[in-house]
């Protein structure tokens, strides 16, 4: 069997279990047995596949047919142009995250220090203070799985950062310049309602927002305040719906420049505003 006639295969009784981006899935998951690029299956595509990367390569397709997340199988997922690793007991890094990210960037100054609450896999701070400019970073999380993905993460993309093991601002001391987070915003009962992927392979710890999925936030923004310094800034991602609601608690805390930030699908995104220079 050709290279070709894999993927066409494999595309097929994709498509027959109703995965999403069947033949995108097919062609990466190829490209990822074989270690091929893009560019290297069209060049080869007509050749014979070795029968043991076959197998193999069946055997990841079955797997995704089952809705195992595609970052699951490959272990790894671009974000912000870095690679990160992944595993399943944190969140696959999204690209609605990455419009937090480029906020950050935006509004961060050089040798600030900067706070990620609920940091999984880390994938938010690396990338503040891999594009950043001489910044200085520390990342919590309940998860000791998280922590140590995320520190593995921070190794692989060349940045020094401090992880801790804190529920929120439990054990965190001192000020930061900024503090960003995309906390747990899903309400409990939509979990039932998301893909299969997400439903049954990612950690609930790192998506149930509690009964009106807000629950983190009411802990975030008023708690946040004495650990920002001066003019530092607190940008958080949030659900589709839930700008005015977060929106109003910035508010509430005297928070000041507070904008609401949509995505590419012009959903509300990203929260952020900014504390009060005395």
């Amino acid at each position: 069997m050709t290279y070709l006639e894999a993927v066409h295969s494999a595309q097929t009784i994709l498509e027959e279990h109703q995965v999403p981006d069947a033949d995108t899935d097919a062609l990466l998951l190829l490209q990822f047995v074989c270690g091929m690029t893009h560019a290297g299956y069209y060049a080869h595509r007509q050749e014979n596949m070795p029968e043991d990367a076959h197998s193999r390569y069946m055997d990841l397709i079955q797997m995704r047919a089952s809705r195992v997340p595609l970052q699951h199988l490959t272990k790894e997922q671009c974000f912000m142009g870095l690679t990160m690793e992944v595993r399943p007991d944190v969140l696959i890094p999204r690209q609605d995250t990455e419009i937090l990210v480029q906020e950050a960037l935006s509004h961060v100054r050089k040798g600030d220090a900067v706070l990620d609450l609920c940091t999984g896999s880390g994938c938010i701070l690396v990338s503040i203070l891999k594009l950043g400019k001489h910044l200085t970073g520390c990342g919590s999380d309940l998860s000791p799985g998280a922590l140590e993905l995320a520190a593995r993460n921070a190794q692989r993309c060349g940045v020094e950062a401090d992880f801790l093991r804190s529920d929120l601002f439990e054990d965190i001391d001192g000020c930061f310049d900024m503090i960003v987070s995309n906390p747990p915003y899903i309400r409990s009962e939509d979990l039932k309602d998301l893909m299969e992927e997400v439903r049954d392979h990612e950690p609930v710890l790192a998506l149930d927002g509690g009964e009106d999925g807000l629950c983190c936030y009411r802990r975030i923004v008023p708690e946040s305040l004495a650990h920002l310094e001066p003019g530092g800034w607190l940008i958080v991602e949030i659900g589709y719906d839930q700008g005015s609601a977060v929106r109003s608690m910035f508010e509430a805390q005297g928070y000041e420049e507070i904008k609401v930030v949509k995505d590419l699908g012009g959903n509300d995104r990203v929260v952020l505003g900014r504390k009060k220079i005395v």
